[in-house]
């Protein structure tokens, strides 16, 4: 990989940022962290303040956008400023990467959100891209806007996400940490859509096909198609409930409602492309990665004092 800069990473703080950059820094690379959660002042940055992000990118000899508003259900309440993180801010970067005299490559992190509900699975990075709700939209048009900047010149690739999982530290209403914690300690789990089903996929294989993805663009990669991250298997909300439940041999109350409205109902990707073109496959288990998670909460818990259940709901 190009060692003659840092690389920026936008949403550093996140769950996929922080361990991206775990994964890289044993290599001694070095990572400028940009994230409007960061206590340190040389991390902080917001995506929609244009001169903070001028300076960030000057400095660096690649981007690994992760920045954005990230959830569904975020984009639903708040539109506006879902396209502004999301589409705008993205314009802004990719337009400053090809002014910018290093000319940096640009990853830019993508979601399952893009295919909207599918009739087929699992589902290739070729099927149509058919957006459901807001947050989808404002992916389908960063998409749009990364594949333009790289007819213009800049060195880019689009990776896709599917239901990250695998720290005590993501957001605590998110399906997987919250179905986690509630099994740990006995609470209680809400299933909204309890068929609904999806490719759910542990942060530590993403943060390795991250890395793949980049060491392929700083060798001179220039067209690097869309790329799933994905572990191609199956899992419905019930059985991911189930599962919680009988690894954290603890009693839960399993309560069922509607599936949310602006949710797509199923997905699953397939992995075989970046297999083929990256040698990247996961390789967590959900059995084995959500057991892991099940086993932090509870180390935290004893490290403090055994917090109070939550009541928890489906989230993404």
């Amino acid at each position: 990989m190009n060692s003659d800069g840092p690389i920026l990473v936008t949403g550093s703080s996140g769950l996929i940022g922080r361990a991206f950059i775990a994964r890289m820094r044993p290599a001694g690379f070095q990572s400028l962290r940009f994230d409007i959660r960061e206590t340190a002042q040389s991390a902080f940055g917001d995506l929609r303040d244009n001169r903070a992000l001028e300076r960030a990118v000057a400095d660096a000899a690649g981007i690994v956008h992760l920045g954005g508003v990230s959830r569904v259900v975020w984009g639903e309440r708040d539109p506006e400023q879902c396209w502004a993180v999301n589409v705008d801010a993205t314009r802004k970067i990719l337009a400053l990467a090809l002014n910018s005299r290093r000319r940096p490559w640009l990853v830019y992190a993508s979601s399952r959100e893009v295919y909207g509900q599918q009739a087929v699975f699992p589902v290739s990075e070729t099927a149509q891209l058919m957006p459901k709700n807001i947050y989808a939209r404002s992916k389908v048009a960063a998409e749009e806007l990364v594949l333009d900047a790289r007819k213009a010149g800049l060195t880019t690739a689009i990776a896709r996400f599917s239901s990250v999982y695998g720290d005590v530290d993501d957001h605590a209403d998110r399906v997987v940490p919250a179905f986690a914690f509630a099994a740990a300690w006995g609470g209680a789990m809400r299933i909204d859509g309890a068929d609904c089903a999806f490719d759910f996929t542990h942060v530590a294989d993403v943060a390795a096909g991250l890395k793949k993805i980049c060491l392929a663009l700083a060798a001179g990669e220039k067209s690097l198609p869309a790329l799933h991250f994905v572990s191609g298997v199956r899992t419905s909300l019930r059985e991911l409930a189930g599962l919680a439940a009988d690894l954290a041999h603890c009693p839960v109350q399993v309560s069922l409602d509607a599936p949310r409205t602006f949710d797509i109902s199923e997905f699953y990707g397939d992995p075989a492309r970046t297999a083929a073109i990256l040698g990247w496959r996961a390789s967590t288990s959900l059995h084995v990665g959500l057991g892991e998670l099940i086993r932090h909460f509870r180390t935290r818990g004893q490290l403090h004092s055994r917090p109070e259940a939550r009541h928890v709901a489906q989230g993404f």
